[in-house]
């Protein structure tokens, strides 16, 4: 055999060895690649939340009782953040409309909100009424109204009777102005924001010190939501472990048509009709929901759209939103623009009916319809409100029978979920496009995101 030379041999094993390093250092780089994505992923408030629902319907699955404990993980955080909210409207709406300045231009946008969140509830109502009659959820229950046992239903049904057209409109006013931020409504703490607002840009240059104080406390505010929303998980876990520990699969499963139905029509809504709208506007509606991902999650899994209220009031002035804007109408929006609790109304009524064989004429639909549009204003953004709204339309249309809601009240902690995704989506659209339409959009903060 030929001698191979020794520089050769020399050659041959520098070769080998720095093929071997280069090799190791490759996998150390991949290595260090995938747990430097694993961190990032892990750091994901969207990844946590996503996995906290997945273990949380896993326990509450296999342990029911310890599922139905864990709620107080839910209940804990909707607290924390509940605590939050009133000052947070207050400072906002009051720096936004006091640094405004032009007291028609605050009139001017609050009407727009109002005629665009009257349209789209109106919209949302009729895709409950075309979606239940093409699917017919309730077709083949036959269940007999007068032998359903409406005792589960007794609590919801006192509180709709004192759901009234005169007394949501006295409800707007407080008894005080420390009752409205000590009881956390909404509407009534936006009422005082509105009118203290005003009041303060009626001062002039005088009132820029108490401005600015109030800027600075608005953002110690959202530096703490910020801390709180870290718990979102746990929230989530907890709420996940509560439905299914205490409805389980089987109630999901019994009732599955009208949940298919519920979520389908939440879909259709959000696609078709907030994505036209949208898209008429030069906005995605893929990019927009990807902007918000978090707090839908959060939403679907909280079945409240409340929790997400400070989150959403930040995310939505990062996009490029005024904070005037933003401040008047994502206050309003939730008590005045719950699209998702709107198509329920209109959809458990009918499911109800056809469940019970009520035969309704195209005048009584369009008397439940014109009903809806009056008792949707007064669905609160929280856990059940929707299901007190639809006892109180019921019980004021006096043709499909109350007691029916006892073939629902097990599912309605999934029906919320959807309620409440669709109402946060919704109000967080709202903003977007008044701003759009006013001109206070910032195309340089809005372009990345939603073009």
């Amino acid at each position: 055999m030929p001698q191979i030379p020794r520089r050769a041999k020399a050659g041959a094993v520098a070769a080998y060895w720095l093929a071997m390093g280069l090799g190791a250092r490759q996998t150390d780089l991949q290595n260090q690649t995938r747990s430097l994505m694993f961190k990032r992923l892990s750091r994901h408030l969207f990844l946590q939340i996503l996995v906290a629902m997945l273990l949380g319907a896993a326990v509450g699955g296999r342990w029911p009782e310890a599922g139905v404990n864990l709620k107080i993980l839910a209940d804990g955080f909707i607290k924390l953040i509940r605590m939050m909210v009133a000052p947070v409207i207050f400072t906002s709406v009051v720096v936004g409309i006091a640094g405004m300045g032009n007291l028609k231009r605050v009139g001017r946008i609050g009407a727009k909100a109002l005629l665009y969140f009257e349209v789209m509830t109106t919209v949302a109502m009729v895709i409950g009424i075309v979606m239940v009659k093409a699917m017919h959820p309730g077709t083949g229950v036959n269940a007999d109204a007068t032998k359903l046992n409406a005792k589960d239903i007794e609590s919801y049904v006192t509180k709709a009777h004192d759901q009234t057209v005169a007394g949501f409109f006295l409800n707007l006013i407080p008894k005080t102005m420390v009752g409205a931020f000590a009881e956390g409504e909404i509407i009534q703490v936006l009422f005082i924001s509105v009118c203290f607002g005003l009041a303060l840009a009626s001062l002039g240059s005088a009132n820029r010190p108490l401005i600015a104080g109030l800027d600075l406390v608005y953002h110690a505010l959202m530096r703490m939501i910020a801390w709180i929303i870290r718990l979102a998980p746990l929230a989530a876990f907890g709420a996940m472990a509560f439905t299914f520990g205490k409805f389980g699969l089987k109630s999901l499963l019994s009732l599955g048509e009208l949940v298919a139905c519920m979520y389908l029509s939440c879909a259709v809504f959000i696609v078709v009709c907030l994505g036209v709208v949208l898209w008429w506007n030069g906005i995605s509606l893929i990019r927009y929901l990807r902007h918000i991902r978090e707090e839908i999650l959060i939403g679907l899994g909280t079945a409240s759209s409340e929790p997400v209220f400070p989150r959403l009031m930040a995310k939505l002035e990062g996009l490029g939103c005024s904070r005037p804007v933003v401040g008047l109408v994502l206050p309003a929006g939730y008590s005045f623009n719950l699209d998702g609790s709107s198509l329920y109304l209109t959809l458990g009524a009918l499911y109800i009916a056809q469940a019970t064989n009520t035969a309704l004429s195209t005048g009584q639909e369009l008397t439940m319809l014109l009903v809806c549009l009056v008792t949707s204003k007064g669905a609160a953004a929280v856990v059940g409100g929707g299901f007190i709204t639809l006892a109180a339309t019921l019980a004021t249309l006096h043709t499909i029978p109350v007691e029916g809601m006892v073939l629902i009240i097990g599912i309605d902690q999934f029906l919320a979920s959807a309620r409440a995704t669709t109402n946060l989506i919704g109000n967080g659209a709202a903003p977007v496009l008044i701003a759009k339409w006013e001109g206070e959009l910032d195309p340089q903060k809005a372009a990345p995101v939603l073009r």
